[in-house]
């Protein structure tokens, strides 16, 4: 885990300040660190620098051993806070190796700050939970952040700092999951290893078994998962603090692996298919940092697990199922099963909401279409809404946390695509829209009158490109700090 200290001093072997051009002129950002401007601009010209985002250049130091320029792009008298996170996590992410680096960005406010500390907690991060002999020879990440603030002494940045460690542990369980091999993440051991934790974060947890997924119905869940040894499952965590202000229910895939079924995907690029449990990962660990944070806001996260795979008890095309609740669906194509077990998971969390005295929202987070990465590329995740208010809050959220997410419709006339002339709906409809598609499906799961949001993270949840700003190779954690920044937002409200 990563510890952030807020300080006035520099108290570590690294200083980390900022680098930016105006005018194609560089210039140090030190915040309230002094450095030899003069000098250290000489060889920073000499070498080359150009201060750009995600640019990081180490020189030897004066007052510390090392001191490390991370890029901020433009010279602004105000930063964006996403820009000051990327720029620390940019750092963070080259100091593997070191115990502890002091980072001196400018920020003239506490919301500058705790980008500044989250940043360099979020790139303050390794997976090496498989390697063998080459285990040795691997540097740990930072496990001390050290920010250099004239804030230290006020409650909310203290706030700030406590919040960033909490953004970070959970952010890493989120990658740590994703990066797990899928011949060690299975429906069960996910399960599992959640199961080990809430005692730890206050919150409740229910499972429910194949053999009660089959008695109780939830034919997408059993339809998906019935062609592994691996069964599946219906994962619940639970935080209900008292006098809670809103309930939200976070629904998030959990396909530990997808083959396809026997709709059986090409061999390239399959492995990346151990991160079709993105969602689950974010919304059982969002609930994680809301009850560490102990907003007064309960949420209950459904995790539908299971493993896709090939065998002679696999869903074939044009097979029927029947979701929980009654609704039955042809399954024309086994690899969209995601859409399939999220529909179980979507219907009993609003169930049991309404028994609860009913949700003020409900949210799916899902890696459900490849059509997701062909219309916003792989940096940006789709909402889609039945509420544009909620979609609006969630936005606005989005935004505060830094992650990228962008509106998309939900074109009623794509929606004729989906009938089926011998169930109630299909699967799959056209292929041009496949994004929206897969969106008109859920939402026929969904009560009209109750805010409901469809995350589809396909291709930011795992970065199969080169790392950048705090964000690794492998699992991202995408969704996480937008849960995370709505339930703050919710608690926030008279």
């Amino acid at each position: 885990m990563v510890k952030v200290k807020l300080t006035t001093k520099l108290d570590s072997d690294v200083l980390v300040v900022g680098l930016g051009a105006l005018n194609k002129k560089l210039q140090i950002e030190s915040g309230t660190a002094q450095v030899d401007s003069t000098a250290l601009l000489s060889t920073l010209n000499a070498m080359g620098a150009t201060g750009k985002n995600d640019e990081v250049i180490k020189l030897p130091g004066k007052s510390s051993k090392l001191i490390v320029f991370t890029g901020l792009g433009k010279i602004e008298s105000n930063y964006n806070p996403e820009v000051l996170r990327r720029a620390a996590g940019a750092a963070a992410r080259e100091l593997s190796g070191n115990k502890s680096a002091s980072f001196s960005l400018p920020h003239k406010s506490v919301v500058e700050l705790a980008a500044i500390a989250e940043g360099a907690a979020l790139g303050s991060y390794s997976f090496t939970d498989f390697l063998g002999n080459s285990k040795k020879d691997q540097k740990d990440p930072l496990s001390i952040v050290n920010v250099l603030t004239k804030f230290t002494d006020t409650a909310q940045a203290k706030s700030a700092a406590r919040r960033a460690e909490i953004i970070a542990e959970q952010t890493f369980l989120v990658r740590d999951l994703i990066n797990t091999p899928p011949s060690h993440l299975t429906p069960d051991s996910f399960c599992l290893q959640i199961k080990k934790l809430a005692s730890k974060y206050g919150v409740k947890i229910e499972v429910i078994n194949d053999a009660a997924l089959r008695k109780g119905g939830y034919g997408g869940i059993i339809g998906v998962g019935q062609g592994s040894a691996n069964p599946p499952r219906l994962l619940r965590v639970s935080y209900t603090p008292a006098k809670a202000k809103k309930r939200y229910a976070f629904v998030g895939k959990g396909i530990t692996f997808d083959t396809g079924g026997l709709a059986l995907k090409p061999a390239a690029g399959m492995e990346a298919m151990k991160a079709d449990m993105s969602g689950a990962a974010a919304v059982v660990a969002s609930v994680f940092a809301i009850a560490q944070l102990k907003l007064p806001v309960a949420v209950d996260a459904w995790a539908p697990l299971a493993e896709n795979m090939v065998s002679d008890t696999a869903t074939r095309p044009s097979d029927v199922i029947t979701i929980y609740g009654g609704k039955t669906v042809e399954v024309l194509n086994p690899d969209a099963e995601g859409r399939l077990v999220l529909a179980d998971a979507l219907v009993k969390a609003a169930e049991v909401g309404k028994k609860s005295g009913g949700l003020d929202g409900i949210i799916d987070v899902a890696t459900l279409t490849g059509a997701q990465v062909v219309a916003l590329g792989s940096r940006t995740s789709a909402v889609m809404t039945n509420d544009e208010n909620f979609s609006g809050q969630f936005l606005t959220a989005a935004n505060i946390s830094g992650e990228a997410f962008w509106p998309m419709p939900l074109p009623i006339e794509l929606r004729a695509s989906l009938d089926s002339p011998i169930a109630d709906l299909a699967n799959i409809g056209d292929r041009m829209g496949g994004m929206l598609v897969a969106g008109l499906f859920l939402k026929e799961f969904i009560d009209p009158q109750t805010p409901w949001l469809h995350l589809d993270i396909a291709g930011p949840a795992f970065n199969e490109k080169s790392a950048h700003g705090y964000t690794p190779v492998g699992g991202t954690g995408i969704a996480l700090r937008s849960l995370i920044c709505l339930a703050e937002l919710a608690s926030s409200q008279s």
